[in-house]
């Protein structure tokens, strides 16, 4: 086991860092609540793609990758490293019309109530804010598990540091911060993975032997026609897609690119790079189970597929790649957290200026800051006490496959009415619950319903799939339906810049 106080000092040194320069970066530049929240056609193609590569790849790609790799073998592997890459080739096609659409947007809940009213735009907000919170909260709770485990650094100690040196940097600096922290973070994630797998084939005696371990312990995870394979992949597929297109981070993105040709140009890059790195962390998995003991039975009391990555750590690294790991994985759950914190901030942020009388830029700015030390310490306080978060995920996942569709197709249908895109999401969500195993105890026990539900589906696909499909078709038939039509012009008259709402207001006063 590495020093702990190794790992701390190597954690201190990082944050401290990081801070520094998003510190430095935004300071002098961020003048007023839209640099803040939006950083409006700010950044370039390459600094874009940085920002998409790093905001997307937190902890988590050392924990659920290699879980799925480990349980279902190489199809889930592909499975996963596509099904995170459709979701930045959407936004190649959705970001530039969403441009086009509310050039001076902000945040999607802000186009939810435009679009569709009140009821769905607290709907989608609910949604949006769940799956992101969740999120947060699972990252800190993965790197504070993670140097407990290798490092035995307290959790307490991990999340309180990485939480709050983060909050610095990001409520005082913002988007801008985030964004310029993002590009130096991916620059050096990139090589350190790359080392990290390099490294781990040859401390295991090359690939040939990490083959070999492979076949003896289970020749069926490198079957790539491995029918549950394909089924676990295909079912994160749609979860991932689902719960990026209700993700607040990737709208902020679409507005601080400098361009519509920025915008598809850095999200397929993105596509591109995401989907290398779910491949190469999500194969960890697999070698994991042929070079280390990791138990993939869920039933057993001693599972640790969720760990594999770093069951692999213990038993195999030489303490120089360990450290490589640890700063790996602190690079990642940063680029994460600082992002989401940004994206729960302005989720509200934006629309404060329309519920509110004439609010002045500083006001707007302080609840902006307010709100992000709030979910900051909320977060790092659900991630001391609430360790089964991760448990989560896949209820946020599906909550983000339900609504996905319904929200999206107002950006391209007139006839789509609010009422019409909040029963779709909600039809589409109660068939994904009646397949869905992990509130298995809830459902059933729903009087008159719990009865007659269907057989849960382990592998997730009827579930997820069937969410996201129910609701897309639903809002085909609600749309066809519809006796009315929807003016898309007036999301760009509705939709303002802040300044410009408030102006607006003070002058109808």
């Amino acid at each position: 086991m590495v020093s702990s106080m190794i790992a701390l000092g190597l954690t201190v040194a990082t944050l401290v860092l990081f801070t520094g320069i998003g510190v430095w970066v935004s300071r002098g530049r961020v003048d007023s609540v839209e640099d803040l929240i939006s950083a409006r056609g700010s950044t370039g193609e390459r600094r874009t793609t940085a920002t998409l590569v790093a905001s997307v790849m937190g902890v988590w790609v050392l924990f659920s990758a290699p879980e799925a790799g480990a349980g279902f073998g190489i199809a889930a592997v592909v499975g996963y490293a596509i099904g995170e890459a459709v979701p930045m080739l959407v936004y190649a096609k959705l970001g530039p019309r969403i441009r086009r659409l509310i050039p001076h947007g902000h945040s999607l809940t802000e186009y939810a109530h435009a679009r569709y009213g009140t009821a769905m735009y607290a709907f989608v907000l609910l949604v949006s804010a769940l799956y992101m919170f969740i999120f947060l909260a699972a990252e800190l709770t993965g790197i504070a598990g993670a140097l407990s485990l290798v490092a035995g650094v307290p959790q307490w100690q991990t999340a309180l540091l990485v939480g709050g040196f983060v909050l610095l940097y990001t409520s005082y600096g913002g988007l801008r911060a985030s964004i310029a922290t993002d590009a130096v973070q991916a620059v050096i994630v990139l090589p350190l993975l790359l080392l990290a797998f390099v490294g781990a084939l040859v401390a295991l005696g090359g690939p040939s032997a990490a083959l070999d371990g492979i076949t003896t312990a289970n020749p069926g995870l490198l079957d790539l026609g491995a029918l549950a394979g394909l089924q676990f992949g295909l079912a994160l597929a749609f979860a991932i897609l689902g719960a990026e297109l209700i993700n607040q981070t990737w709208w902020q993105r679409i507005y601080a690119s400098d361009s519509e040709e920025t915008v598809t140009r850095s999200f397929r890059n993105a596509a591109l790079t995401n989907g290398l790195v779910v491949f190469v962390t999500a194969f960890f998995g697999i070698i994991a189970v042929g070079n280390a003991d990791v138990i993939t039975d869920v039933t057993s009391s001693n599972y640790n597929a969720d760990v594999a990555f770093f069951v692999l750590l213990q038993d195999a690294f030489p303490e120089w790649l360990v450290l490589a790991a640890v700063l790996l994985a602190l690079l990642l759950v940063m680029s994460s957290i600082d992002t989401l914190f940004n994206a729960l901030s302005s989720l509200v942020t934006a629309d404060l200026a329309r519920l509110l009388s004439s609010p002045s830029d500083r006001r707007l700015a302080f609840g902006s800051r307010t709100l992000t030390v709030v979910v900051a310490l909320a977060a790092i306080y659900v991630s001391l006490r609430a360790q089964s978060v991760l448990r989560l995920f896949f209820f946020a996942d599906l909550l983000g496959a339900a609504v996905a569709f319904p929200l999206v197709y107002g950006l391209y249908s007139a006839r789509i009415t609010g009422l019409g895109a909040l029963a779709s999401s909600l039809t589409g969500l109660a068939f994904g619950l009646a397949y869905f195993p992990d509130l298995r105890g809830v459902t059933t026990a729903l009087p008159l319903v719990g009865s007659i539900l269907p057989s849960a589906d382990p592998l997730y696909l009827t579930s997820f799939g069937g969410a996201f499909f129910v609701s897309a078709v639903a809002s085909l038939i609600a749309a066809r339906l519809s006796n009315t039509a929807f003016d898309l012009s007036r999301l760009s008259r509705e939709i303002r810049l802040l300044d410009d709402s408030r102006a607006e207001k003070q002058t109808s006063d």
